[in-house]
This record gives C-alpha cells, structure tokens and sequence, in this order.
C-alpha cells in the first residue's frame, strides 16, 4: 500500500516549532553542591566497558534494548556532536490510539516493525521502497476488560525479534509471536487472564537462545509475580518462576548463594510474609530483562508487595521489590538481593540492570548497574550481587543511607507510612527517584545516562482487604516537585565506578522517555511535554531540541536505511505514570502516538515530498494507522 494509504507521510523540517527549541534549551548543570556526589563534568572515558553480544548488524535495532547487556549504545557515528543540529524529520507515522506509547520500533534488514499500546496492533514497514509501504498488519483483538485491570494505562513496551519472528505481549495476558514474513501468528500462549485475576502483561520478552522471557503486571490487583520461560518455536511454557513463595515455586535450590547472611534461608518468601500473605504478594516481573551469555545468566528484577500498606504485611516481604540472577534454560536462582526490605513505598526494583565490565578496588569485575526506585545507584558484582558502590543519584529522605556490611537501606523513621495519618514530604514520591524509563550506557565515555525525577509524595495508607482481580492498593497520595532544582524532572550523566553524578540537565516536566547513547558521541532523550533533545555525551551540552506533537515515554533508536543513511526514530504519545503524576498541568501536551523519523536535513528516500513541505513552512499532516476496527 501507499504512503497515504497506510498513514506513512515523508515531512520536513518543523520550522516553527524549530524556532521555539532554541529559546527552550535546558540549563545546564555541572556542580551543584545540594546533591551529594557531584563530580566535575568530565570529558574522558571511565574505562567501564561492556559485551555487545548478540553484535547484530550495527545498522539494525533488534530488541528494545539492542542488545543483551541492556546498553541502548548504537555503534553508528553518521550523526556527530558536529551535525546534530541539522536534524529534520524525514517521515512520520502516526495513530488514533489515546494510550502511552512505550516502546522503540525494530529495524532488521529493510524492514521496521511497529507495536501499538492496547490495542497491541503489528505493523511491517518497507523501507527499501518509495512511499515506504506497508507490508502486512496484524491484529490480534486483546480482550478490552485488561484496560480497566491496568495500574497505569494500557501500554506497551515494544516487540522484540528472533529467528524470523516478531514477539511481543498482549495487554490481557498472552504472548505472540508472529512471522515477519507474512504476518501470521506461530503461536499465542496466554499465562494470565486480568478478569479474573487482575493480571496484564505490558513488557517486552526477551529472547536467550531458544527462550522467550515473559514477566506479568498487576502488583496493585494482588498479582503474583512470575517470570515465565516460553519455547521460541512453539510458545509452550518451559518453567515458570514465582517471586514469592516456597523455595520450590522460586526455585531456590542447592545452587542459590545470597550474597548477604539475611538473605540465605529455608522458605524465605513465605517466613518474611505474615500467613498466607505471600499468595497475593505482588511482586510482578514487568520491567527489563538483560542476560549475560558467558555466565549463562538472567537478570530479572521484581515489583512493589501487595497491599502497598506495610502494616498489613510485617516482614521483608521477600521477594518483592528485589533482582534475581537465574539460568534462562531453568530458571534456577543462582542468587538474589532485595533493594528495599518491608517496602512502605512502592519502590518496584524493576528498573533496569546494565552489564558492563569496569576497575573497582583496582580490580576488574562483571559488574552491573542498577539505579533504583528507591534514589540509590547500585553496581553489584553480576556474578555474586555483592554491592560495590551504592550512592544517592537523586535527593531522597527516606533513607539516609546503605549499611555496607548488608546491603539495607538505612530508613529515616520520620518518613515511613502510617495508617490513617498523613505523612508529608516523602522523597522521592511512589515512582520513585526514576521509573523503569530505560538509561543507556557508553563505552566510549563509560557513563550511564539516565531520565530521573525531583518529586515528593505526602502519603496516607488505609487497610484494605484482597478480592480477586480488583484493586489491593491502600496508598492515597499526593505529589509535587522536590529536591534540588524545584523541575519534575532531570536528565544526568553518572559514573557507576564511583556513584557520582557527573553532569545533569533539569527540566520543567517529567523525563519519562528511555535514553539512546551513540558512536557519535550523542545522547537523545525525551521530555514528557515533548522535547526530543540531544546533548554531547562528554559534556551534558544541549546540541539539538525538538518540539513533538505530544509527550515522549518512548524510546528513541537509530537504525541505517537501505539508502545508506543513519535515522534516528523515537515515538511520541504521552500517557502511563506520567499522565497520573502530571494530570492537567498547564502546558502538559494532549494525547495521540506519533512515530517520527528524523535525518541529516530530513533526507530520505522520500527527499522530493519532504522538500515540498518543508517549503510550506510546516510538517505534512500525517494520516492516521493503528485504530482499532
């Protein structure tokens, strides 16, 4: 089909909106004595390194997070700290659909593939071809109850690609898989069903060898949390992974070494929970998986426990806001460390874990990067969870420091949560000091680049009793800006071999979008009021900043066309938390997902049409794709 027919419109610069990013550029900050471990901006490399394995083509974008450490680092260099500025969107894409658009699109070969939120709609687009056609649309018509069992809007993180297919979940409780060749599902397996139980799926899998990795959602319905292990070729489940429970539904075995004494023991998912409590516990699997094929290990992290009020559920409640190291081909737990014991706050430990190799103590280690919900940056020996470094990235309160003989949060008394009684100016607030918006990493400056949060809760709990498939909540809660700038949001570079902030951009509104490092020395990332920006990876500066039609909770990727050319695509469409925090905020943009493409100049394959409207001053309307029938 067309590029009218199918809603694919090539475009020009946005010239107004082009003007507007110049006089909209973030202060930059380097120093700022009011948040501990601040570094001088540095222009070299840490040494911090990492496995890009599976080492696809340097031009494609096969998983989310490309590749299996986690780093969402392109090894493209077209587009430089040099010409960034001369970014114009080539083409766009856009939708009808009103929920949070999460997910990256995938480039393999000449051919993108696209997955809509609810309703989890698959698109195959050409890009060989002018016109940039569609090749095949699949529909696979998700129940419609999963989007009022949903915590946080009916999203969807983006599909993955393995041996000729396209997998990715469905927001009532399945997973598919579909071949990229003609569209048509192989298989579609479903491990939850949210009326009865509240359960939905909004990750995306992860493919280890022969293994798709699916976790579930529903942490505020009383969910359990499991991790699920399908066959690649059938979808028939090979092992399922609970987060609580007896060691036998957590597989813990003879194999599982705690790094910590509190954490080695019989049945510690049911010991840590009062009777019976650890059957609903929460714990759900939801956010990133990364995998480290020399030590054949997963690294999977889980959710809040269920109900969210702590005096309902005395104990460490393990294991719920925690990580786990398992072997993808059994799931056994090799071990496991819990970020935030008896969590009174919703700091999920879902967040996503970097590999990197780096010098710690004068020694080189595996090491893993891991900048939690609860305001501390861990890296963690990946083969042991030993802690090496755990700082504040963020201004927190909660906590006033980790215990380095156990791994615990040192809790501020002042800030924990009562029944019945307000607790005022918690920090960070209940989506913690950063969400599971995806960081990057670079070897080529060996920092993490992440989007985080300046925000505060006051927060009042109230008893609530568990009925299947409805809310086990507790939390009424209030939030507003805090910390050091008096901005929602922030955007920083950080050294994970010493815990220092090294530079860091505030902003106006929720960062809520995921991060792309590049061989160009540039960093994208977005603004929940829709500015795509990017800034030079060595110094924080704000090279480039454009204005989106809407938020940005997507991830940006880059891929090269057939054409030659390196592109950089990221997909607008504001929902999810960032939604519920900011609400109707002045200034806080209307919804509708819109995937935009940009390029040197807007050059494409499409450069006669982008021309055109660049000359009339303003994008081309983009038709509409992804409504549901």
């Amino acid at each position: 089909m067309s590029v009218a027919a199918k809603g694919l419109v090539a475009t020009g610069a946005l010239s107004a909106l082009s003007a507007m990013a110049a006089c909209n550029q973030p202060a930059h900050t380097a120093v700022n004595p009011a948040v501990p471990s601040i570094a001088q901006a540095q222009r070299g490399s840490t040494g911090a390194s990492a496995n890009f394995a599976p080492n696809d083509p340097p031009g494609e974008w096969r998983r989310q997070a490309r590749d299996y450490a986690n780093t969402r680092f392109s090894p493209l260099n077209q587009i430089t700290t040099a010409n960034v500025a001369r970014l114009k969107i080539a083409w766009t894409m856009n939708d009808s659909i009103p929920y949070g658009h999460e997910g990256a699109p995938l480039v393999v070969g000449d051919t993108m593939y696209v997955v809509t939120p609810f309703p989890n709609v698959a698109y195959a687009i050409d890009l060989s071809k002018p016109g940039l056609p569609v090749k095949w649309t699949y529909k696979p018509n998700p129940d419609p109850v999963a989007i009022g069992k949903a915590c946080c809007d009916a999203v969807n993180r983006g599909p993955t690609y393995a041996d000729g297919k396209l997998v990715y979940t469905l927001l009532d409780g399945e997973a598919v898989a579909v071949d990229v060749k003609t569209g048509k599902p192989v298989w579609r397996t479903r491990l939850g069903n949210p009326a009865i139980d509240g359960m939905t799926i909004t990750m995306s899998p992860l493919v280890a060898g022969n293994v798709v990795l699916v976790g579930d959602s529903g942490g505020e319905m009383g969910v359990r949390g499991q991790l699920n292990a399908l066959d690649l070729n059938s979808g028939k489940i090979l092992w399922k992974a609970y987060s609580t429970g007896p060691d036998a539904d957590v597989k813990i075995g003879s194999d599982f070494h705690a790094p910590y004494p509190w954490l080695n023991g019989k049945d510690l998912g049911v010991s840590s929970w009062p009777a019976g409590g650890w059957q609903h516990g929460g714990g759900t699997i939801w956010g990133w998986i990364s995998y480290d094929p020399d030590l054949n290990l997963i690294y999977a992290g889980t959710s809040n426990p269920s109900p969210r009020v702590p005096e309902q559920r005395p104990g460490d409640n393990l294991w719920s806001s925690a990580v786990f190291a398992r072997s993808p081909q059994t799931g056994a737990a090799k071990w496991a460390f819990q970020f935030t014991p008896h969590d009174q706050w919703d700091y999920d430990g879902v967040n996503e874990n970097v590999l990197i190799d780096g010098v710690i103590g004068g020694q080189t280690r595996k090491l893993m990067v891991h900048l939690d919900r609860n305001g501390f940056g861990y890296t963690m020996d990946r083969a042991t969870g030993q802690i090496l470094v755990a700082k504040p990235f963020a201004p927190i309160n909660w906590a006033t420091g980790i215990d380095p003989a156990t791994g615990r949060p040192i809790v501020n008394p002042d800030k924990q949560a009562k029944v019945g009684e307000k607790v005022m100016d918690i920090c960070p607030t209940h989506i913690g000091s950063k969400d599971w918006q995806p960081m990057a990493f670079s070897p080529r400056t060996g920092l993490i680049y992440a989007d985080v949060f300046n925000i505060c809760m006051d927060l009042t709990d109230h008893k609530v009793s568990y009925i299947p498939g409805t809310p086990y909540d507790g939390m009424d809660l209030q939030t507003h800006a805090g910390g050091h700038t008096g901005k929602w949001g922030e955007f920083i570079a950080w050294n994970p071999l010493t815990g220092q902030r090294v530079w860091s951009l505030p902003e106006n509104f929720i960062t809520m979008s995921g991060v792309l490092a590049t061989a160009g020395d540039v960093v994208f990332y977005g603004t929940s009021d829709g500015w795509f920006r990017a800034v030079d990876a060595r110094d924080g500066k704000v090279l480039w900043s454009q204005k989106l039609g809407s938020g940005i909770n997507g991830q940006p990727m880059t891929y090269l066309g057939p054409d030659g050319r390196q592109y950089i695509a990221i997909v607008a469409g504001v929902g999810g938390v960032a939604s519920q925090v900011m609400g109707s905020k002045n200034g806080f943009p209307s919804r509708g997902g819109t995937l935009y493409v940009f390029s040197i100049d807007g050059l494409s394959p499409n450069t006669a049409v982008a021309g055109m409207a660049s000359t009339q001053g303003a994008a081309a309307p983009a038709a509409p794709y992804g409504a549901p029938d």
